[in-house]
């Protein structure tokens, strides 16, 4: 068993894991308590390096046999930071570590699948790696027992994959990867020719459009979840909520062209978001003296 010195540095490693990998979620956390946000922090951090080994360039042999190890690392005596981090997690918080489990089964799916033939195809993959995280999380923010209160985190879950996928289609295909489903590209008229060659024309406007409703649509269910929570937990993902819904925004705003740059909120922007939901008896007179200075 970890000793308290043990944990507290674990905790302290897994927040500066967040912080260098994720600002967004960075920002988000920090609303939260410590004991919550060491917890959520914990989380990201697992999720960050099971991403990470299936993107790394590596033999895919190699890369197998750590997502073996980091599965095998849950049911065993913890020894890495992380490990420590997140089994101390699982237990303050009565989390089943297959939960954590299902999260590397999603990533596993990055090694061997790299198109979606429908969407209901790419749903089990954003179940497993961000819907699930989200379930995990809701076990740490703590909540009421309402019967869809697991269905709103789902969809939360849901939304914000969705919306990862649209803002980083130029990455995932400099990796191999296309997750917008084939039989929607082909239903618009999109070829993956015209994918790959990074085209914007109206097939891919309206494609875009459509990816984003349905992202929305799924926004619209899991926002329900914030009255549902603890009350000291409710910041955090109001503030992803808002700065997800913004990257869908600024696509449309920049003509659905999520070639020519990256979209994203700014640091700035993502602060203000931050000051309007958390300190919202202070946060106006705080920004109209930033404002000024």
């Amino acid at each position: 068993m970890a000793t308290s010195k043990e944990l507290a540095e674990a905790y302290q490693h897994c927040g500066r894991i967040t912080k260098a990998a994720a600002t967004s979620f960075y920002y988000a956390f920090k609303t939260l308590p410590s004991v919550k946000r060491n917890a959520i922090y914990a989380t990201y951090a697992f999720c960050r390096i099971s991403d990470d080994i299936a993107d790394e360039e590596m033999p895919l042999i190699e890369k197998k046999r750590l997502l073996h190890e980091l599965r095998a690392s849950l049911f065993s005596e913890p020894k890495e930071p992380i490990n420590v981090a997140v089994t101390d997690t699982i237990t303050q918080y009565d989390i089943p570590a297959d939960l954590f489990e299902q999260v590397v089964d999603g990533v596993e799916m990055d090694l061997n699948i790299h198109e979606y033939e429908t969407y209901d195809d790419l749903r089990k993959y954003c179940y497993l790696v961000a819907s699930v995280p989200g379930l995990i999380c809701l076990e740490i923010f703590g909540y009421n027992d309402h019967p869809k209160a697991h269905k709103y985190a789902v969809d939360l879950g849901y939304a914000m994959q969705l919306t990862n996928i649209l803002r980083d289609v130029k990455e995932d295909v400099d990796l191999g990867r296309i997750y917008i489903p084939q039989s929607e590209m082909q239903r618009f008229g999109y070829r993956k020719e015209d994918l790959i060659s990074g085209i914007v024309n109206q097939a891919f406007r309206d494609l875009m459009n459509f990816q984003i409703e349905r992202a929305r649509y799924y926004f619209a269910s899991g926002v329900n979840l914030l009255p549902l929570l603890d009350q000291d937990s409710r910041t955090c993902p109001a503030v992803l909520i808002e700065v997800y819904s913004g990257i869908l925004d600024r696509i449309e705003k920049y003509d659905y062209d999520i070639f020519s740059r990256r979209i994203s909120l700014t640091t700035w922007e993502k602060l203000i978001i931050v000051l309007k939901l958390w300190i919202p008896n202070i946060g106006p007179q705080l920004l109209g003296w930033l404002r000024l200075s």
